[in-house]
């Protein structure tokens, strides 16, 4: 599986951005699609996630009412709208995507996949 970011720039406080995450490769087996942040010298941040198969969503508290994760089936990308930023809101913005590799009884075995990342910058 491959994830390619796109989307990110630069933007004034209050101004909005929608990222794509293009994913290729054998997906058929991705459980859920997840938007990450990370600033320089800080663990990356969780930001939102998307349950392929029922659609559900959750986001981190901080983005909650002005980010909204969504996805389109053809081809498979997923994306991040947001609105209403904030100068906090800069990092880099990274898609993570969680295969789920079932063996019998046993249950199944996560790998994660990471796309290279894309600047998000928000200017006060």
């Amino acid at each position: 599986v491959q994830l390619v970011e796109s989307g990110g720039g630069l933007v004034q406080a209050g101004g909005s951005l929608k990222l794509s995450c293009a994913a290729s490769g054998n997906t058929a087996n991705i459980n859920n699609i997840n938007w990450f942040r990370q600033t320089p010298g800080k663990e990356r941040q969780f930001v939102a996630q998307m349950i392929i198969d029922s659609g559900f969503t959750k986001y981190h508290y901080s983005v909650k009412g002005r980010f909204t994760i969504s996805r389109a089936d053809a081809p498979d990308t997923v994306y991040l709208q947001m609105n209403r930023l904030k100068p906090e809101d800069t990092a880099v913005y990274y898609c993570n995507a969680e295969e789920r590799r079932y063996s019998g009884v046993t249950g199944y075995t996560p790998v994660y996949y990471w796309g290279q990342g894309t600047q998000v910058t928000v200017s006060s």
